[in-house]
């Protein structure tokens, strides 16, 4: 198990809005590995758009990211330092 903190981003893409909720439900459970946060709702294109930055092990980011993408209409992209 890969106990050591990495720092990284999230990309987060919600294009059904009912689902905005569901994806601020996880966000709230993951609040302790969440250093900040940028939500851009693009009302031209019906979608919004949320960067995270995070900081935990990496199966803490994981199973944020894992619960994220598993919510209808939702893509999520991250990127994590190698340390």
């Amino acid at each position: 198990m890969d106990m050591e903190k990495r720092v990284g981003v999230v990309g987060i893409v919600v294009e059904e809005f009912e689902s905005a909720n569901k994806v601020n439900e996880i966000l709230h459970q993951f609040a302790n590995i969440i250093v900040g946060r940028m939500g851009i709702p693009y009302k031209e294109k019906e979608i919004s758009v949320i960067s995270l930055i995070v900081d935990g092990t990496s199966d803490e980011i994981s199973a944020m990211t894992g619960k994220l993408g598993k919510v209808t209409g939702v893509n999520v992209k991250s990127a994590m330092t190698k340390k």
